[in-house]
């Protein structure tokens, strides 16, 4: 039984990561869960004390880490997304969504936004439940794995480098920097294909590059 006082603690990351449980708000998002919730509040005072909404939009669960480790993401994905200290919880969650949508994994790197910060689990919009996620990687470390493990490496760049079209088959990582500051170059010389995408827009932010790269990859798998 996780009472009322215990749950809204997981508000806060120190709590989340000493219970190894996080919150979900919304009976849309709760329903995507292929698991029941730990614990599942409805009443009205209890949405007043757990939701982060200013007009809450429902029951909220608590739910166990869904973490999966380095070894797992590298042997289950053919496709996965490399997040290089995205910050914006937002981006974070909607990358994990385009993940689900075409069959990939996600790695988080150090300095990413928290997988289970309220915001994150709410731009997923259920995806947290599907799309494999590793989180608090080194991301050279993590693309050493990767590449002993046969994937290739593609790097986002804002302008003046390879199409999308030009992706490499088989495996692949695909590593989006954040927004501003993209992908630091020490990133960049560890992978195989520095890719940008043709756009008439100044710049597109991360979550929609991520999007297209893993969309083009995984328009090469299908039948």
């Amino acid at each position: 039984m996780i009472g009322l006082k215990r749950a809204a603690k997981l508000q806060q990351k120190k709590h989340r990561e000493a219970e190894k449980l996080f919150l979900a708000e919304g009976e849309a998002l709760i329903r995507e869960s292929p698991e029941p919730p730990q614990q599942l509040f409805d009443d009205a005072e209890s949405l007043r004390r757990l939701s982060t909404l200013k007009t809450p939009t429902g029951p909220v669960g608590v739910f166990p880490f869904l973490d999966v480790p380095v070894a797992g993401l590298l042997a289950d994905c053919d496709r996965i997304a490399l997040l290089h200290g995205v910050q914006d919880p937002g981006n974070v969650g909607t990358m994990i969504r385009a993940a689900h949508a075409f069959d990939a994994g996600v790695a988080l790197s150090y300095g990413c936004a928290d997988l289970y910060n309220p915001k994150t689990v709410r731009a997923t919009m259920g995806s947290i439940f599907h799309a494999p996620v590793a989180r608090e990687l080194d991301t050279g470390d993590f693309l050493r794995a990767a590449r002993e493990a046969g994937f290739a490496a593609v790097a986002a760049m804002p302008e003046g480098e390879k199409s999308p079209r030009t992706l490499p088959g088989g495996p692949l990582i695909v590593v989006i920097g954040a927004e501003g500051g993209g992908l630091p170059e020490e990133v960049v010389a560890r992978c195989d294909v520095p890719v940008s995408i043709p756009s008439r827009a100044a710049s597109l932010n991360a979550a929609m590059a991520a999007a297209i790269l893993l969309y083009e990859a995984y328009m090469r798998v299908l039948p």
